[in-house]
């Protein structure tokens, strides 16, 4: 038990160990990230639909939608967006990790007679000979990658843009990271019943890394017949930061706002949002 407790409570390494998969690929916690995406008030898996309504509006003004505008949703779960984007009339592609979102989304475009092309796969490795005038990662997916990764979806995103086309992705910022503090709790059912259909114990570290900006919110999940650790990283950015981060990948930052609804940027909000082009 002894031994158990310290693996539950070490830190690791940085970007050590990488679980995203564990989220969207357990049947039971897919079905439980399907909820939250859908619930129509709660900021989780998706954020309220009253605020997707508005970022979508925003989204169709600031870039110009026309029926022949190409935009990619990279992590589109159940189409929240992609659905919006294409009543708008756009040529929308989706693509997300989650088979039980996808079909959700596929079946909502069925019933509406939207011809909206979704992909199961995994993001990074996704490849396509279309070319987006628009593409957008959002609910701040992009802090979740590790320094690999992030490299690997800019240099995919400038692959995939037409000419002139452009990125549209928000980031937690420095001020949510102050805000964080390290802390072990654990609680039976954590997060009321998110990890398993059984019963468990959930233990949950929180790690902060000051020099990278990096908080680690570490899942130990404890059921009668097995133990997983789920790690859930989370990048945190100032607007330089993330500005010479996309340069370094050939994208050229080229507006700042406080979200994905084009609101003024604030220096003390817990994200921001930035519109890239190729450099």
């Amino acid at each position: 038990m002894f031994d158990l407790l310290q693996q539950i409570n070490t830190r690791p390494e940085p970007w050590q160990f990488y679980t995203a998969e564990e989220l969207w690929t357990d049947e039971h916690t897919a079905r439980k990230m399907l909820e939250y995406h859908l619930h129509p008030t709660v900021n989780a898996a998706s954020r309220n639909h009253a605020f997707i309504d508005r970022s979508v509006a925003w989204i169709t003004e600031h870039f110009k939608l026309t029926p022949r505008t190409r935009i990619a949703d990279f992590g589109c779960g159940p189409g929240l967006y992609t659905t919006r984007l294409a009543r708008y009339g756009a040529r929308v592609t989706g693509v997300d990790f989650s088979l039980s979102s996808l079909e959700y989304a596929r079946k909502a475009a069925r019933d509406e007679g939207l011809a909206i092309n979704y992909h199961h796969t995994n993001y990074l490795e996704f490849e396509s000979d279309q070319r987006f005038d628009l593409i957008i990662m959002i609910m701040c997916d992009f802090c979740a990658l590790s320094p690999v990764q992030r490299r690997i979806m800019l240099q995919k995103f400038c692959s995939l843009l037409a000419p002139g086309g452009a990125v549209l992705l928000d980031v937690y910022s420095l001020a949510a990271f102050d805000t964080r503090t390290e802390s072990a709790t654990y609680e039976l059912n954590q997060l009321s019943g998110f990890w398993s259909a059984s019963k468990y114990y959930g233990f949950v570290n929180v790690f902060k890394y000051d020099r990278e900006k990096v908080v680690l919110d570490k899942y130990t999940l404890i059921e009668p017949g097995r133990i997983r650790t789920v790690y859930n990283w989370l990048q945190h950015y100032s607007p330089e930061s993330l500005k010479q981060e996309l340069a370094e990948n050939g994208i050229a930052l080229s507006d700042t706002y406080a979200d994905v609804a084009g609101s003024p940027f604030d220096p003390d909000g817990s994200e921001f949002a930035v519109v890239g082009r190729i450099a």
